[in-house]
């Protein structure tokens, strides 16, 4: 199963949860405050290949992933 992260928009908490994919947007309260008042947030992930891993790009072309090599458009 997925895990998820959320935030809390009455404390400012941010926690995670695994869940099934089909329950990633049903209500959750907030482990701290126990608010209803919870979103979940977009997640960044990790790709993992032979030779380590490496975050997702956050700007510029897939190739640098910081907008700074001469491929990039930016």
């Amino acid at each position: 199963m997925p895990v998820y992260e959320y935030i809390c928009k009455t404390c400012g908490h941010q926690f995670e949860k695994i869940r099934p994919m089909s329950q990633a947007d049903e209500l959750i309260l907030c482990f701290k405050c126990q608010s209803p008042d919870t979103h979940r947030m977009l997640s960044r992930f990790n790709a993992h290949s032979e030779g380590g891993s490496a975050a997702a790009p956050s700007g510029g072309c897939s190739g640098c992933s910081g907008g700074t090599c001469s491929t990039c458009s930016h």
